[in-house]
């Protein structure tokens, strides 16, 4: 089993739980449990679980798995990682990570991302695009919150 991934605060290091929260992403978009993709993999879901939280470090090997299962390229699991994140683990970063990683890995925000993909039309979609982004927008504006 891989080595702990853990930074010098013995929090998980940051690079690991963007890794991993891609993981969950792309696993979750394909409606995919993680016992499936445990079983795709030759892993239990509990194992899942670590890698997903970035509690256990992705090995190379382990990653091409992924890739060919989840069927995205190596980069998809570094994309939107912040560039410093790697060299300069700060607890800035750390919190920019928690932040994006709680709004991506909500089920209210995967199920929205599947529903929109589903739309065929594509002018329909780009609206409900600009809708949501607008009202998105008033709300931040506006300071209302639910």
């Amino acid at each position: 089993m891989p080595p702990r991934a853990k930074s010098d605060t013995g929090r998980p290091d940051p690079v690991d739980s963007h890794v991993g929260s891609r993981v969950r992403m792309r696993r979750t978009l394909l409606g995919m449990s993680q016992e499936k993709l445990g079983n795709a993999v030759g892993l239990t879901f509990q194992q899942i679980q670590k890698y997903e939280r970035g509690l256990n470090r992705i090995g190379s090997s382990r990653l091409y798995q992924f890739c060919k299962v989840l069927d995205v390229p190596v980069s998809f699991f570094f994309d939107e990682m912040p560039e410093d994140m790697a060299t300069k683990p700060s607890l800035a970063n750390q919190v920019q990570l928690a932040a994006y990683d709680d709004n991506m890995s909500r089920r209210e925000t995967l199920e929205l991302v599947r529903a929109y993909y589903r739309i065929d039309n594509r002018n329909t979609r780009k609206r409900i695009y600009e809708l949501v982004k607008a009202v998105g927008t008033g709300e931040t504006e506006s300071g209302a919150q639910d």
